[in-house]
């Protein structure tokens, strides 16, 4: 991860947002010491969505549990599936 020191982010914040909406990540540091990191909203977001065990799609699609996809196969479905998987 590149680092910058803070008088560099403060007069390139803008290139910088730019390099983190490209998909980078920057290292802000006082001197020698990283202080912040640097990165996209949204691949955080993302990130925070897979470490808790939930998927990409969470809050876009809302859950359906009427759905008729949950929903027990009629005998003639299973039977079409059944059909359609034996060789």
């Amino acid at each position: 991860m590149p680092t910058v020191t803070v008088h560099e982010a403060k007069s390139n914040l803008s290139e910088l947002l730019r390099r983190v909406e490209a998909g980078e990540e920057i290292v802000i540091a006082r001197g020698d010491k990283p202080v912040a990191i640097l990165r996209s909203y949204e691949r955080e977001e993302l990130a925070k969505r897979r470490r808790d065990g939930r998927g990409s799609l969470v809050g876009v699609v809302p859950p359906q549990p009427d759905s008729a996809f949950f929903a027990p196969l009629s005998d003639k479905e299973l039977e079409a599936f059944y059909e359609s998987t034996i060789p």
